[in-house]
């Protein structure tokens, strides 16, 4: 649990069992309810010794690992872990529809618009806002922890792959990680995850994966990277020195399938590519030691500690690392949301409007977005719900909980947090345990 002082400074984080003591004797008080924080009364900064805490990052182009943790001697002890779950595909969703939209007026018999093509400018490092608003929510999250928690140094995974070295026309044991200790580890990973992590040929997901040659090099094949690709043994073994087109004749879509997607890149690695210098330059604007990490060394430090794949694991696995003693065995996921919308109304399928929508945001003390806690007293759902409300004029709000709506009245919401653009849930870590 995060802890600070009696005047908001934050100090080292402390177990549960003893946040759970400090509140029942009265020596603290809640300051913030996710993620949970106490505020000491009779403790100030400078009668406290503070250790401090790292954060480790593992950026993605859909959801992002942060990792608060202490460091000894190349050992770390994770503390607190978050999935950063990003919004960035709705983003560019509605940036698309709101494209088609202008479109379409420039065909109607509107009144004219004059073009406004010659005042554009973007200032130089703009980022598409789907993309800046990668960069935007992490930083945020990481200002957040600064001001929860004494941190004293970044880890960041800066590139997942060095996609340049493994293809830009070099064979495939010419690239600088296919010596020393990270042997294999970046060409692996780039193919699980352009190919899925499954079998290209059959499909077949969960069982060891080769690489093999889409073209063989018996034929002429050669060792780049577009000609490589995931098999499982049975399919591996049967294939041999085929080429792909004679083993896959008599199922032309799946033969069409993997040709096409040999060819393709993968969008998530250059959403992360465009990223990743805004974000470490966002970093090191923090005045904090930033140390950087590639995929391919946090998977192989994964791979030591025995820790199962996640993006909160993934982030405590990165850079260099002797062992990983311990990690949380729950995970906080904090989904970015939207901040509302200006439309007034709710329209039908073919686009009439259907309801109106209340101009007052805040009705009988709450807001949509706020997370509450409902004690409801009677009926189908009686009992106790945590989760983000949906406020109604008439007072009958509704409560997303993760095992659906609750509907109830105002008078039995208590407010626990106000709306700051993110939903909230615990899920438990996969496998959690002392490696």
């Amino acid at each position: 649990m995060f802890v600070l002082a009696s005047d908001g400074t934050p100090l080292d984080p402390c177990h549960p069992a003893r946040a759970r003591k400090l509140l029942a004797s009265g020596r603290a008080v809640v300051a913030r309810h996710t993620p949970f924080v106490i505020r000491l009364k009779d403790r100030t900064a400078e009668r406290s010794e503070v250790e401090g805490v790292e954060v480790s990052l593992d950026p993605g182009s859909k959801h992002t690992g942060i990792s608060v943790f202490r460091a000894h001697d190349g050992t770390r002890h994770g503390l607190f872990a978050i999935q950063l779950d990003h919004r960035g595909g709705k983003i560019r969703n509605k940036l698309k529809a709101r494209g088609a939209y202008r479109r379409d007026r420039r065909s109607r018999n509107l009144r004219y618009r004059a073009p406004r093509f010659a005042n554009r400018r973007r200032p130089d490092g703009w980022l598409a806002p789907s993309l800046g608003h990668r960069v935007d929510t992490t930083m945020s999250w990481v200002q957040r922890l600064r001001r929860l928690a004494p941190v004293r140094a970044i880890h960041v995974e800066t590139v997942r792959f060095d996609t340049h070295a493994l293809a830009a026309g070099r064979p495939l044991e010419g690239t600088e990680y296919q010596h020393g200790t990270l042997h294999g580890y970046e060409a692996r990973e780039y193919l699980l995850e352009k190919w899925g992590r499954a079998c290209a040929y059959c499909g077949a997901s969960g069982v060891p994966l080769n690489i093999d040659h889409i073209q063989p090099r018996s034929r002429g094949g050669p060792d780049r990277v577009s000609n490589l690709t995931v098999a499982c043994v049975p399919c591996n073994q049967a294939k041999n020195s085929m080429p792909v087109t004679a083993f896959l004749k008599n199922r032309p879509d799946r033969l069409k399938q993997i040709l096409a997607q040999a060819k393709a890149q993968l969008s998530d690695t250059a959403a992360v590519n465009a990223t990743r210098c805004a974000l470490y330059g966002a970093l090191t604007a923090t005045e904090l030691p930033v140390r950087c990490g590639s995929g391919g060394r946090t998977k192989w430090n994964r791979h030591r500690t025995g820790a199962p794949k996640s993006h909160s694991l993934d982030a405590l696995h990165v850079g260099e690392l002797d062992r990983v003693a311990s990690w949380p065995s729950r995970v906080l996921v904090a989904a970015a949301t939207s901040r509302g919308t200006h439309c007034r109304t709710r329209t039908d399928a073919f686009g009439f409007p259907r309801l109106r929508l209340p101009r007052t945001k805040r009705i009988h003390g709450y807001q949509t977005g706020d997370l509450v806690r409902a004690i409801v007293p009677k009926g189908k759902h009686a009992g106790t719900h945590t989760g983000r409300v949906a406020v109604r004029t008439s007072g009958s709000h509704t409560v997303q909980t993760a095992h659906g709506p609750v509907t109830t009245s105002h008078k039995h919401i208590r407010l626990l947090q106000r709306a700051d653009g993110y939903a909230y849930t615990i899920k438990k870590e996969e496998h959690p345990c002392t490696p």
